[in-house]
């Protein structure tokens, strides 16, 4: 079966219909520097790719034969663009957490647009969703990097989207080898796809991974599954999730070197012990943490900063939300049809109790810019914005006619008061 089936799995709608609704683009006026759009245009595609041969997890019976089939994944590719006249924006049927009731996005990219491979080929970012969600999750962070000149790939996992969910099997199996899987197609893009041959580098790839995304992030980067989970009562059948741990003599073989950088927000799996410490000390790829200190789901103390202090052998950074939950600055804001529905089924799953979502979306996509900008593109200015006081409330903003005063000390690109509420930590390799 052919791995790469170009299709329309979106339905882009003309901007001029419901205006102003549900923004993915809003950057407030209180906006960190690096928040703001980029002076590409932008392009959005979608594509299916078809990964032959995976196991089956949701049809395996425990103690039978595997079963084999053809995974698909639905990926939306959102790219530097040549509008040629085209008004930019559009918007996007996406599916929310209530099945049901599907929101109306809009944002800045265009249906079908030209690539514009003028300073490519651009380095490529993948965006993995939580269980469940789907690939309109962190468009906010998908716009915003294409258009600051990065080719970003965001997946729908199948049986993990809101319309597609499944036993949880499925996900814990398949999340690190779906992320795997969608590097390596485009990477056979480059120089031949008629579309994007000469937009990718896959060489220089960065993956975005938010709750059951970072889970699979966190493997991939190179911390193998604790060998205790392969048979518990939570695991997928037939031992399968020794594939992910070091019990496989060809697990590190089967990672892949091109990816270079990792954003994991709340990754969900150490406060369920899906990692021991010794297990994180295999990380060797720098990553950007990111965390609500309140979190519920993926856990805090014991959650994310436990895997930020255990992964001893990679530069790390962590970036928390204090006192925000498990939707620490990845979700896109609250849909409209999902606020005036009869139930609010969903609300939770795109809101805060104490952030604003917007404000939350702007600081990790500054932070995100700034990371991947460093990492994936080599701009060593750009690790400044990392050389802080580690808690923002500490910082003096002093700034008089636009100069910032000696005593200035203000995390940088934020406004003052910006930074309250924010903590950014630095671990380099063996502390």
């Amino acid at each position: 079966m052919s791995r790469f089936i170009l299709g329309a799995f979106s339905v882009f709608i003309s901007a001029a219909l419901f205006a102003q609704v549900n923004r993915i683009d809003t950057v407030r006026g209180d906006a960190p520097e690096l928040a703001r759009f980029g002076g590409y245009d932008i392009g959005v595609r979608a594509l299916q790719l078809v990964d032959p041969g995976r196991i089956d997890v949701i049809n395996t019976p425990r103690g039978g034969d595997n079963v084999i089939y053809d995974r698909p994944l639905n990926v939306e590719i959102w790219y530097p663009a040549n509008l040629n006249g085209q008004v930019p924006g559009g918007t996007y049927q996406a599916i929310t957490r209530n099945p049901e009731i599907t929101a109306i996005l809009s944002g800045r990219a265009v249906r079908d647009a030209e690539p514009n491979p003028a300073d490519g080929p651009y380095p490529l970012v993948i965006i993995s969703h939580g269980h469940p969600g789907n690939r309109f999750l962190m468009s906010h962070s998908a716009e915003s990097l294409a258009s600051k000149g990065y080719v970003v790939a965001s997946i729908d996992h199948t049986d993990s989207t809101y319309e597609s969910e499944q036993n949880f099997f499925s996900t814990l199996y398949n999340r690190p080898l779906d992320q795997r899987f969608v590097l390596a197609g485009l990477a056979e893009m480059e120089g031949s796809d008629p579309v994007f041959g000469d937009m990718i580098n896959a060489d220089n790839t960065g993956i975005i991974g938010y709750s059951m995304g970072g889970y699979g992030l966190v493997n991939n980067l190179g911390g193998a599954y604790s060998t205790d989970m392969i048979g518990s009562f939570m695991a997928p059948p037939n031992e399968l999730l020794a594939e992910h741990t070091e019990n496989n003599p060809d697990y590190r073989d089967n990672l892949d070197s091109r990816i270079k950088a990792g954003v994991a927000v709340g990754p969900w799996g150490m406060n369920n012990g899906l990692w021991r410490v010794e297990d994180l000390a295999g990380i060797t790829v720098s990553t950007l943490y990111i965390a609500g200190s309140a979190d519920g789901v993926s856990g805090y103390e014991n959650g994310t900063r436990a895997i930020f202090e255990a992964a001893v052998n990679s530069d790390r950074h962590l970036l928390t939300f204090k006192n925000a939950g498990h939707n620490a600055g990845a979700p896109i804001p609250l849909p409209v049809e999902v606020l005036n529905s009869e139930g609010q089924i969903g609300v939770s799953h795109y809101t805060d109790p104490v952030w604003d979502n917007v404000r939350m979306n702007n600081i990790m996509d500054h932070f995100v810019t700034a990371y991947f900008d460093y990492h994936l593109k080599s701009e060593d200015l750009m690790l400044t914005y990392f050389d802080l006081i580690p808690d923002g409330a500490d910082g003096v903003y002093s700034v008089r006619d636009g100069q910032q005063s000696e005593d200035h000390t203000y995390w940088r690109g934020f406004s003052s008061g910006g930074a309250v509420g924010l903590m950014m930590e630095h671990l380099a390799p063996g502390e």
